[in-house]
């Protein structure tokens, strides 16, 4: 499996809204995580692999040099100039995009042997919808791999980080925080802890676009629970990250029991991740 390049991924980072290539550079090099994560929980073999939710196609273009044949497919575009040209100075063949919606996916069922969903459900209206049909296409013993946070938490809620460390999306609720966001990165763009090509809200404002809340399904862990069950899916592997506000302010035990506290996980949870089955 591919190293882990924090320096490299950081980089990306920072320039990532310069285009859409950029983007799936920025996929390409942040997919050695996930990747990473499938080994240590087992997964030995990718096999047949559908990017639930491809974006840019940067990870699609990182798993096809480790698999047999991934195909990735995205409600928009994004990946036709971009993960297509990635993958052609990769030398990467075993690869194939669709623009297709993962509600309705257009393949038989049991066609792959991994589904990955990262970053994606969080901006999935039908989520129930999503989860069922990646069920739908999982072969037997097959494996999905979902990643997301909650909606309450910093990383989940998706809105620009003040250098100020204020919770607005606490503190004034989502629309209200949304809208301020969008002001400051118009008006106030140095009170963002973000560089100008690291945040979606300073590309907009720079490029004179309106900045659209594109988050729809507002994740907390027990209705991501119930929907993975909904959808005849169960959890091989949960792992919840707590962020390291919490793991520095709080004792050891405290922070290991956030993960049992209802309200108090849907906060202080940077990071979701889950190995399922059907």
């Amino acid at each position: 499996m591919k190293v882990v390049d924090d320096e490299a991924i950081e980089r990306s980072a920072a320039v990532r809204f310069r285009s859409e290539y950029h983007y799936a550079l920025f996929e390409y090099r942040r997919s050695a995580k996930p990747l990473r994560w499938l080994e240590r929980a087992g997964v030995e073999r990718l096999g047949r692999v559908l990017d639930d939710g491809c974006g840019g196609g940067g990870m699609c273009v990182s798993l096809a040099e480790e698999t047999e044949l991934v195909i990735g497919i995205d409600l928009h575009g994004r990946f036709v100039d971009a993960g297509t040209r990635l993958a052609r100075e990769r030398g990467v063949a075993n690869l194939a995009f669709a623009r297709s919606d993962g509600c309705r996916l257009p393949f038989p069922d049991g066609t792959f042997d991994t589904v990955l969903s990262h970053a994606v459900i969080e901006h999935v209206a039908d989520y129930r919808a999503y989860l069922r049909d990646a069920c739908r296409v999982l072969r037997p013993h097959g494996r999905v791999y979902l990643q997301t946070a909650p909606l309450l938490s910093p990383s989940g809620s998706h809105l620009p980080r003040l250098k100020a460390p204020v919770p607005l999306h606490l503190l004034v609720g989502r629309r209200a925080a949304f809208a301020a966001s969008r002001w400051i990165a118009v008006h106030r763009p140095g009170w963002l802890a973000a560089p100008p090509e690291g945040s979606s809200f300073l590309t907009a404002a720079r490029n004179g676009l309106l900045k659209v809340d594109d988050v729809l399904y507002r994740v907390t862990v027990r209705s991501l629970r119930r929907a993975i069950r909904d959808a005849g899916l169960r959890i091989v592997r949960e792992d919840l990250r707590i962020s390291r506000l919490a793991r520095r302010c709080l004792p050891e035990r405290a922070a290991a029991l956030l993960p049992a506290l209802p309200f108090a996980r849907d906060v202080l949870i940077a990071n979701m991740e889950y190995l399922l089955a059907r």
